[in-house]
């Protein structure tokens, strides 16, 4: 069968106002990171509340990532997706024009921020339906590469909170969302090919299968990683190496810049070799680096060094699940993006969360790190326990022209 261009196969301009959308919705799903630092000494948060401020946008995101999946199959993605840019523009508003003062406005703050991390289950199936079974490795990764939108509150939060105040950052966010916003209502549209909405019962039934089991557990150590470490590293850098918010933001942007700007590349990847092999590779080389990294590197720079490494292959794990997600799930790709998704947000949840503890129980966030190195191991081990299975049933020759 001769595959058609991926550039010819798709609908260009919804990609990409999918992917700019995702972007900067996930810049503001993980701004009290970068922030953290400044809020925590401004109201006196001990570690483990820093660590809960960072991670409750990651719960708030996964668990509300069902909802927006929910509501992707029954409005379709671009309506969904513009209810939602909604809810985030007006939380930001709230932020900036009303009072912070306290560990709980924070929280709440937190929840109303998981709607923009919900902006995954969105951005992924608007994108999907437009290509093929052997395009969905790449064009997930185009829209999925909007984790870079982490890196830019990394790279520019801490700077914008020293000259205007931490509270005036969330009143700089709305420019570039409110561009977004209208790019998104132009550009993006839905697919003229879309599974017909399932009732609640039918969204409670994939779940019977274990393959979607598999996927939510695998996901959850690739973005978990992922987003974890981007809400979390400003932080650890301050707290493990003395670092200024200022500088910790800038170290974490390297980081967050390298896992997120290889998920396309993860995807081309899967597409070429499959799936399961690029995940196992990944799965050896994310758990290898979060071990060194657990060990407590002595310099900041060589911390650096791991952690680029480390979200290089958890970025690319990234990339190379959403290649294997849609061949399985074809019809049912709207509420898997968002069950795969809420397993990403909890690993990450659980991940910043643990960090946060570790260091106030053990002074050090060496056990955060080694447990989750662990789950990666754990998570090779499930991956070669049901490949075979895989490349006999779904995945045959007989069954998707894509390799799995």
């Amino acid at each position: 069968m001769q595959k058609s261009s991926f550039w010819k196969a798709g609908h260009t301009p919804t990609l990409l106002a999918a992917f700019f959308y995702f972007d900067l919705s996930f810049m503001v799903w993980v701004i009290l990171g970068p922030l953290g630092i400044q809020i925590a000494k401004d109201l006196g948060l001990s570690a483990a509340q820093k660590g809960m401020i960072v991670a409750t946008p990651l719960l708030a995101g996964a668990l509300l990532r069902i909802v927006m999946g929910v509501l992707v199959d029954h409005l379709k993605p671009k309506k969904a997706g513009a209810i939602g840019q909604v809810i985030v523009i007006a939380g930001l508003l709230w932020a900036w024009l009303g009072k912070l003062d306290s560990y709980a406005g924070i929280l709440a703050l937190g929840v109303l921020l998981g709607v923009a991390g919900a902006a995954f289950a969105v951005a992924l199936p608007l994108a999907s339906r437009w290509y093929p079974p052997e395009h969905q490795g790449t064009a997930l990764g185009i829209a999925g590469a909007g984790n870079s939108g982490t890196a830019f509150a990394a790279l520019f939060a801490p700077s914008l909170a020293l000259a205007f105040g931490w509270q005036n950052v969330f009143g700089w966010c709305l420019i570039p969302l409110g561009i977004a916003f209208v790019v998104y209502m132009v550009y993006a549209k839905d697919a003229p090919s879309a599974p017909p909405p399932k009732s609640m019962i039918e969204y409670l039934h994939v779940l019977k299968d274990k393959d979607a089991w598999w996927f939510m557990f695998f996901y959850g150590v690739t973005f978990g990683g992922f987003s974890g470490l981007a809400s979390s590293l400003a932080i650890y850098f301050n707290g493990q190496y003395g670092l200024s918010p200022v500088i910790a933001g800038y170290f974490t942007a390297a980081c967050v810049f390298a896992g997120s700007l290889v998920r396309p590349l993860g995807g081309q990847i899967a597409d070429r070799i499959g799936g399961i092999k690029t995940l196992s590779i990944m799965y050896m080389l994310a758990a290898t680096f979060l071990f060194i990294a657990s060990a407590g590197l002595s310099s900041p720079v060589m911390a650096v060094v791991i952690f680029v490494l480390a979200m290089l292959s958890l970025g690319t794990g990234n990339g190379a699940v959403f290649q294997l997600v849609p061949q399985r799930f074809r019809k049912e790709i709207g509420v898997m993006t968002g069950l795969v998704g809420m397993a990403g947000g909890v690993g990450g949840f659980y991940l910043a969360s643990s960090l946060g503890y570790s260091k106030q129980l053990t002074g050090s966030y060496q056990a955060g790190l080694t447990i989750f190195a662990s789950l990666a191991v754990v998570a090779l081990i499930g991956l070669s326990l049901v490949k075979g299975r895989w490349r006999t049933t779904w995945g045959s020759a007989a069954m998707t022209t894509a390799k799995i």
